[in-house]
């Protein structure tokens, strides 16, 4: 189902406060992006916003699910959950539900800038993969005379 002109006018009126909101189409639905980060989808006119660990308890408590789609073996859920309904009626409150998602969805690209590996460069190997020389370790060679 396309997403109809007003209801992207709607959001943008909503969630404007935020600052530069820009609706990108993708896959049938869209991205919802403050200042180049996604932190919310529409699909059928349904707003799902960015959530973690910590914040996903809100939307479990308002009864609500993840943004689930068919893969091609089996279904995929995401990390946007189902905004409640009765936001579109709280500007507030759809506010600061926005802001969390916002938070949550710049930590996130944070995390990916940090350990993102550049072109032409190798991995970072981390202590795990590159065990160090110790005594504990070292084959010592030990000749009889």
């Amino acid at each position: 189902m396309a997403i109809s002109a007003a209801y992207l006018d709607m959001l943008r009126e909503l969630l404007g406060p935020l600052g530069d909101i820009r609706v990108k189409r993708m896959f049938g639905g869209a991205g919802v992006y403050a200042y180049d980060v996604m932190f919310a989808l529409i699909d059928d006119e349904t707003l799902y916003f960015k959530a973690d660990a910590s914040t996903r308890v809100r939307f479990e408590a308002e009864g609500l699910g993840p943004f689930v789609y068919e893969g091609k073996t089996r279904p995929v859920e995401m990390s946007y959950w189902r905004a409640p309904e009765r936001l579109y009626d709280e500007p507030e409150e759809i506010l600061e539900w926005a802001r969390v998602a916002l938070s949550v969805a710049r930590s996130q690209a944070a995390v990916k800038k940090r350990t993102a590996v550049k072109p032409g460069s190798k991995p970072r190997r981390t202590k795990a993969a590159t065990p160090r020389a110790t005594k504990r370790n070292r084959s010592t060679r030990t000749s009889i005379k």
